[in-house]
């Protein structure tokens, strides 16, 4: 298979939007390497994502992927799986849209709360006791960094709603939109 235009494929999407699913399959028939920002931080640090939540703080979390992000930066052939709020800071932002392209996972809120009311590792969906949120909560926390991440989301370079589709119609929707997006101007 030729290579995309970008030899460097960031996915970004909510919490629960599928790119830890989808990012390794697409790797996989693109012929490129993946990567998770996720295992990165951890493998760097020595720590758990959720650890470092809860003892750090989500400030010296976002410092850590920002480092993490300029190691990828210099990846070729890769896709990396983001977490849901990489891109929801200006500079891992303008970080991934200055080494890759940036795909967006588009899913509505509906359908993430659906996807994450059980999940337990996700400390953005704790309660202050530790807890999952009640279902009212959840939807309330969903909706609130919906809103604030979203518009950052949108600043992608190619965006895939991805709604019910079956994973292998996601990633040839993916592989499509890379191969017929002409190439990128960057600017020095």
């Amino acid at each position: 298979m030729e290579p995309p235009n970008a030899s460097l494929i960031y996915l970004t999407g909510f919490m629960g939007s599928g790119k830890s699913t989808i990012a390794p399959i697409l790797a996989n028939t693109l012929g490129f390497e993946y990567a998770d920002i996720d295992a990165e931080i951890e493998a760097a640090t020595g720590r758990k994502v959720t650890e470092l939540f809860s003892d750090e703080g989500e400030e010296y979390f976002r410092t850590v992927e920002l480092d993490i992000l300029g190691r990828m930066a210099t990846r070729r052939s890769c896709v990396v799986s983001l977490g849901g709020g990489t891109v929801a800071n200006e500079e891992n932002l303008r970080a991934v849209k200055a080494s890759g392209l940036l795909i967006y996972l588009q899913v509505d809120e509906e359908q993430l709360y659906h996807r994450l009311r059980f999940k337990n590792n996700r400390p953005m969906l704790w309660g202050k006791d530790g807890n999952l949120l009640t279902d009212d909560d959840l939807r309330a926390r969903i909706r609130h960094l919906f809103s604030t991440r979203e518009p950052f989301y949108l600043r992608a370079d190619i965006i895939i709603p991805t709604g019910n589709n079956r994973v292998g119609i996601t990633v040839d929707e993916i592989v499509r939109a890379v191969k017929h997006r002409p190439p990128p101007q960057r600017t020095s």
